[in-house]
């Protein structure tokens, strides 16, 4: 894969990190819900598939934890989820 489509897919993992931070902030999706942690971790995701590419030990280690975070964060969802059915 050239450079250029490996940079594209690691902005818009930046983009919807982004995003969701600004969604979560102003209030418009809860940090409880599936989305604000599905989100996360797509967007995480991809920049760690960039960075496969261009390598930085320090945004891996912050990337890899957000994954391990935002996975936390479904898996306490789906609990939630299956309890209140």
């Amino acid at each position: 894969m050239n450079s250029f489509t490996v940079d594209v897919v690691g902005i818009v993992g930046v983009v919807i990190v982004v995003i969701t931070y600004f969604l979560l902030q102003s209030e418009k999706i809860d940090s409880k819900g599936f989305l604000y942690s599905f989100l996360n971790a797509v967007g995480s995701l991809l920049v760690v598939y960039s960075l496969l590419y261009n390598w930085n030990l320090a945004s891996f280690i912050l990337e890899f934890f957000w994954i391990l975070i935002s996975l936390y964060g479904l898996r306490k969802w789906y609990r939630n989820k299956i309890q209140n059915v």
